[in-house]
Formats: structure tokens, C-alpha cells, sequence
């Protein structure tokens, strides 16, 4: 087979076509054995990879008196070129192994000269070697030997530490993850030092060949739980992962649903605490967004400061996300409700207001609310997809003068222009953007229900939304819990917050081994009480 491809490679170099067969289609990886030849092994190379120039070949000799031809391989960019030097090259163009030594035992003689280097293994198969390289590592070559070594040493330009983007805490750590995997779960090993903390990794992608690692603890997070997302990874056959999205719709236990049941983040410190809660982080080679599963509906109203000030303050703001929440997704709706069929319901004074307003309007409220929802829709996307500095100031103006023109003109009333903004100021103001997508999905749904049915109808979406909440799972769990089915020991944690020493349970249906998280008696205590105090102060005197 390697006498055929050899005649088939040089006849391919005579027409001009090196490293491209004639139909140009892309190379199969060759399924065999590496060959003792070094040349022979350097043209596969070059002909699997299309004689690419970011693909190094370093020819050198092994030894300083008795030599061995070697060539050295890596991918530009991917590696540390100055450890490469330091580390690889200089040591074994400069060492002396014995005479003696037997072409078989040099790897293992070499593994110990390496000894700076971590990650050193042998390779025989090809479809290794060239996975091995294209994930930046190096791989060493030495003539007359039909094995390969494997060295780590992956390197090239990320991304710095930086504060998040979509997860802005006011208090709370401020580095976030970056599009390295190497980096992102060194973050999480910095906050849960602790050997129970494992990692498994794989790669997905029949092409892209992306690497994807699990986090959990182990003794805290329920083995099924674990199983079950090793499962659906290894289930997944696809040619290219290139974010973590792909992963997200491909693992989910539910897909005709607007509302996520994977959680994903960028911040470490929410990771963290998710996984001493039982769950399970995925993450990803290229993206800073890490996937937290199982994920449940009251999850996506908890901001990361919840959890670092005061129990009474975390308890209000949780209770306005949560209003905020519903605000964003019928307060249009009650408004096209409350002035089609029940303008009973409204005080005089501002049934007149409205009135008054709406009587220069063409279009019933319906319409009227569609154009606006539409619109700023269509600003908001607009300020997103722009340049940042040019991005805020189109959505700002643009909302303001089409607003006032708009009333103006007659297009629409005042009252609907102050709502649609009330809303998408609501929509903002939400913690996950996930959740906020869906109640702009959902809310679509309902401005169509209370134009046909009114205040009826808005009940009924809600009803039936809430039945289809409580369908959900993610990855088995309730997606309602604890509150559906309702679960007291784990009520602390839900719309409102109690203190942090009254945290004595991880969520059962999530954790249900070493469910206690904190020992007794962890409640302030002063030093001592007014009596003792008084008693101690008339010996005193």
C-alpha cells in the first residue's frame, strides 16, 4: 500500500498538484501502522496535510557523537515554540546516549532526556499522531524506528483574564472564563481545591475534533446524573463543534420548548458553587461560556451577589426579578386586554386619558402594540449586531425618535409607547438572558390570547405555560423543583434567601449523596449576654 501511494504522490508532484489528489478533494487520514522511514513518514505528512506552511517539519539529528536522523512536527501557533527549543530540541541535539543502546529501547531513553517536558507517550497509528498534532503537541520522528513520540506542549495566544460581559456582578470576583480550556478549569480548581474534584475530557466533532470536559465532585454529585451526561456526549456524532450552543441543543432533554434547561455561564465563582450544590460543568475549547447542568427554572432568577450580601437584601431583589420577570412578558398583553374589553376595570379618570390619546389612532391596540414590540425589536437587534460605540447611541436615538414621531404622526398612543418601554426595560433587567429570551418568545403568544379573549385568555397562557413548566426535566430533575414538587428543606433557597448559616442541605433531587453542607450551631452568637455582662460589671465595682 505505501509502494502505491508513494508511484500515486509523485505522479501527483509531476502534474503540479502536490499534497491534492485530482478531483481535489480533502485526504483520509491513512489507516496504518507509522513507517520506520523517516522521508516516507515526512511526505505522508505533508500529503495528509496538504502541505500546509503552518505545519512545522524541524529535520535535526539525535546525539552529539553517535547520531540519529530525526524530524520534529507541530502546528505554528498552537505551540510554545520557545519551549519546543528549550525544552525538546537543544536536549536531544546535544546528548550522548550510549553506543550500545538498541533502536527499540531510544524512545525510552529519550522519555527520561525529556523529563522537562510533560505529557510524553508513544504513538503508532497515524489517525493518533495526526490528532495529537493538530491539538498542538509535538511529535518527534526518528529514522528507522516505526513509532512516534507524543510531547505536550501546547501553547500560541488566548485571550487574557477578564471581567465578564453578560454576567456583571457588583460584588463578586471579577475574572472571567476565556476560550481556553486549560484556563477555564484552572479557575474552578483555584476556588475548590480539593482532590474529589474530578475531570474527565473527550472530543466531539468528527472534524473539528474539539476537546469537551466534564467537572463534578465526587461523593457530591449524584453518579446518575454523571452517567447520564457522559451518555448524551458520547451519543453525539457530528461533523464541527465550534461553542458550546451545539453542545446545549444536542444534550437537552427538551427541545419544542422556549424555556433553556442547560445553564450556562461565564462567571467561575457561579460555576463553583454550582458544582458544590451536585451539578455537573461542561466545558468547552474555544468559547467562554460553560454549560451547567441540571438547571431549574428558579435557578435563572439568582444573581451571583444573592449569595455574598445580606439574606433580607438578596430576598427583595429576588422578589422584583421575579415581578420584573412577569412585567416583561403580559404587561403588554394586560394593556391591549384592559382597553378592548375591560376598560371597566381602569379608573375613570385615566379611561378618559387613554381615550383621548387613542382617538387620533387608526389601528386597534393590538396592532398597535405589535408594530411597537416589532420595532424595538428590531432596535435592539440593530444596537447588538452594531459596533459597541455605535451600537448604544442607534438603539437610544433611534428609540427616542421613532417613539416621539410615531405618537406624533398618529401611529400610536402615549400610554403604549410608556409600556413598550416599561417592558424592554423589564426584558433588560433580567439576570440569565436565556429566560429573557423566552418571555420575549412568550410574550407574542399572549398579546394574540388577550386580543381574542382578553383577561380569559391571558389566564389561560399562563395556566398553560405553567402546566408545561412543570413537564420539563433536565436531566431528570423537575425543572419546577423544589417548588414543583415541592421540596421544604430546599424552600431557603427559592424566591427568597434565608441567612447562610441556615444552609444546612444541598438541593435533594440534584445531590443525594452528603447532602449536609454545613455543620450545627452555625448561627452568629455575641460573646456574650446582657446578664453575664451586668453580673461580671458588679463584681467589678
Amino acid at each position: 500500500m505505501l509502494f502505491q501511494w508513494g508511484l500515486q504522490k509523485k505522479k501527483q508532484e509531476i502534474q503540479g498538484k502536490e499534497g491534492k489528489d485530482q478531483s481535489g478533494q480533502a485526504q483520509d487520514i491513512p489507516e496504518e501502522p507509522i513507517h520506520s522511514q523517516l522521508e516516507m513518514n515526512i511526505d505522508i505528512v505533508r500529503h495528509t496535510t496538504g502541505d500546509s506552511p503552518d505545519i512545522v517539519i524541524r529535520r535535526f539529528d539525535v546525539g552529539h557523537e553517535r547520531t540519529i536522523r530525526a524530524a520534529m512536527i507541530f502546528v505554528d501557533g498552537l505551540v510554545d515554540e520557545k519551549n519546543v527549543c528549550q525544552f525538546l530540541l537543544e536536549p536531544l541535539m546535544t546528548a550522548t546516549f550510549p553506543i550500545s543502546l538498541l533502536p527499540a529501547d531510544l524512545f525510552i531513553w529519550m522519555e527520561k532526556k525529556l523529563a522537562a517536558v510533560g505529557g510524553i507517550r508513544q504513538i503508532s497509528q497515524w489517525s493518533e499522531l495526526f490528532t495529537e498534532l493538530m491539538s498542538g503537541r509535538t511529535i518527534i520522528l526518528l529514522d528507522g524506528i516505526p513509532l512516534a513520540l507524543c510531547a505536550s506542549t501546547k501553547g500560541g495566544q488566548y485571550r487574557q483574564i477578564e471581567e465578564p460581559q453578560t454576567q456583571i456582578a457588583i460584588r463578586g470576583s471579577r475574572d472571567g472564563f476565556t476560550e481556553s480550556l486549560r484556563i477555564n478549569t484552572s479557575l474552578i480548581r483555584r476556588r475548590i481545591q480539593n482532590p474529589n474534584l474530578w475531570m474527565e475530557t473527550m472530543k466531539i466533532g468528527k472534524v473539528t475534533q474539539t476537546d469537551v470536559a466534564i467537572m463534578y465532585i465526587k461523593g457530591i454529585a449524584n453518579e446518575e446524573i454523571v452517567q447520564e451526561v457522559k451518555q448524551r456526549l458520547n451519543r453525539i456524532n457530528i461533523d464541527s463543534i465550534l461553542e458550546s450552543g451545539y453542545i446545549e441543543q444536542l444534550i437537552e432533554d427538551q427541545t419544542y420548548t422556549t424555556f433553556p434547561t442547560v445553564y450556562h455561564t461565564e462567571r467561575p465563582d457561579t460555576v463553583a458553587a454550582n458544582l458544590l450544590e451536585g451539578r455537573v460543568a461542561i466545558f468547552m475549547e474555544g468559547t467562554p461560556f460553560v454549560l451547567v447542568v441540571p438547571a431549574v427554572f428558579i435557578q435563572f432568577f439568582q444573581a451571583v451577589e444573592d449569595y455574598y450580601s445580606r439574606f433580607d437584601i438578596s430576598t427583595a431583589l429576588r422578589f422584583l426579578r421575579v415581578l420584573i420577570f412577569f412585567i416583561s412578558l403580559i404587561a403588554p398583553a394586560l394593556y391591549i386586554a384592559a382597553t378592548t374589553f375591560h376598560q371597566e376595570m381602569i379608573p375613570t379618570p385615566l379611561v378618559i386619558a387613554i381615550a383621548a390619546q387613542r382617538e387620533a389612532v387608526p389601528f386597534p391596540a393590538f396592532v398597535e402594540a405589535l408594530v411597537m414590540e416589532v420595532t424595538f425589536e428590531i432596535l435592539r437587534e440593530a444596537g447588538v449586531r452594531l459596533p459597541r460605540a455605535v451600537g448604544h447611541a442607534v438603539s437610544i436615538v433611534g428609540a427616542l425618535v421613532i417613539g416621539q414621531s410615531a405618537v406624533e404622526a398618529g401611529f400610536v398612543s402615549s400610554a403604549m409607547v410608556i409600556v413598550v418601554s416599561i417592558t424592554a426595560v423589564a426584558s433588560f433587567a433580567t439576570p440569565a438572558v436565556a429566560i429573557a429570551i423566552s418571555a420575549r418568545l412568550i410574550r407574542f403568544l399572549l398579546m394574540v390570547l388577550a386580543a381574542m379573549f382578553g383577561f380569559y385568555g391571558i389566564i389561560m397562557g399562563i395556566l398553560v405555560m405553567t402546566i408545561h413548566l412543570c413537564s420539563l426535566r433536565s436531566f431528570g430533575v423537575p425543572y419546577m423543583s423544589p417548588l414543583a414538587p415541592s421540596i421544604p428543606a430546599n424552600m431557603g433557597d427559592t424566591l427568597f434567601r434565608v441567612p447562610t448559616w441556615a444552609f444546612k442541605d444541598r438541593p435533594h433531587l440534584i445531590s443525594q449523596k452528603n447532602i449536609e453542607r454545613q455543620g450545627n450551631n452555625q448561627k452568629p452568637q455575641p460573646p456574650g449576654s446582657n446578664s453575664s455582662n451586668d453580673s461580671n460589671r458588679g463584681e467589678t465595682s
